[in-house]
């Protein structure tokens, strides 16, 4: 199978019909293999007998409905679980991702020998509401994770080798930092591309303040889990220690003032307290540290779901 499209939603049923058929179109046009694994992410409006109806017009279709909202991040794990197309693509269900994008990303996965190819939408449509914060967004997961060439990491669109997807695992709000997560696995030939952003048509956004903050939150975690998720020890352990010496260098410091100058009793100088804390602060550095590294390499599976229905899968 050439493609699989990936696509989470919560909401949209206004915009399917026209998505699918769409997609339908690109694919005749292009002689693809494809499958569209449609992931409804609890909606509460007909999304779901949408999906139902056009599955049963074309068989390419599936569709995989969650007991309840459980995000964007999860909708993707799930779609990537199932995907079987050897170039996975992925774009929102709100129209606002244009199918006549996957032509060429798809050229630049099997072709150029990209592993990921990310969506730049350098016109957009969006509010000043979401275009400043994603701006800002950007520019701060560019230093932290040191990928240069990409402008927009949080767009929809993005094509994945198969390997890619079956290799790296989302949750929480982190489908913003795919890119990062893919990068931390190994996966560097990393591309962009600039693809056409189309206006709402239907329905409202489903961005908000605090999934902007969410977002940040879970970029300190893909970066701290990046280089020292499978050796916690190497950074705790590190701080720990630091901070058990400090501690113990105060003190040594106090007894010499006190035994051979005759300095005021220790336990009356603040900096006593100071380097009571630093030593406690610093075992307990120490103490996660190995609580880490034994979670590290015993941790369960994050990633379960309660699924209500499934079709053609």
């Amino acid at each position: 199978m050439n493609i699989s499209i990936v696509i989470p939603l919560y909401n949209e049923e206004e915009s399917l019909p026209e998505l699918f058929a769409w997609i339908e179109r690109v694919m005749k046009e292009n002689n693809f293999s494809y499958e569209v694994i449609a992931v409804d992410d609890g909606s509460k409006d007909d999304s779901w007998n949408v999906i139902r109806k056009w599955s049963e017009i074309n068989s390419h279709i599936k569709g995989i409905r969650f007991q309840r909202n459980y995000g964007k991040s999860a909708a993707l794990q799930v779609g990537f679980e199932q995907a079987k197309g050897a170039v996975v693509i992925t774009m929102d269900a709100d129209l606002q991702d244009s199918p006549d994008e996957i032509p060429d990303l798809y050229k630049m996965i099997t072709v150029d020998g990209f592993q990921l190819v990310s969506g730049w939408k350098k016109k957009r449509y969006d509010p000043f509401t979401k275009t400043l914060p994603t701006k800002l967004f950007n520019a701060v997961t560019r230093w932290v994770s040191d990928i240069d060439n990409l402008h927009d990491f949080n767009c929809g669109l993005k094509a994945y080798e198969n390997k890619v997807v079956k290799s790296i695992e989302v949750y929480g709000e982190m489908h913003r930092y795919i890119p990062v997560i893919a990068k931390w696995s190994g996966f560097d030939k990393i591309g962009e591309k600039a693809v056409q952003h189309q206006e709402r048509k239907y329905g409202t956004t489903k961005f908000g303040v605090e999934r902007f903050v969410n977002g940040f939150l879970d970029l300190m975690s893909i970066t701290f889990v990046g280089r020292y998720g499978k050796r916690p020890m190497h950074i705790f352990g590190t701080l720990g220690v630091l901070s058990f010496f400090f501690g113990l260098l105060i003190l040594i410091y106090l007894t010499i003032t006190k035994t051979i100058f005759g300095a005021v009793g220790i336990a009356d100088r603040p900096v006593f307290y100071l380097g009571i804390l630093t030593i406690i602060v610093g075992t307990q550095l120490f103490v996660a540290g190995f609580l880490g590294e034994l979670i590290a390499r015993n941790g369960a599976d994050r990633n379960h779901y309660s699924i209500g229905e499934k079709i053609n899968i």
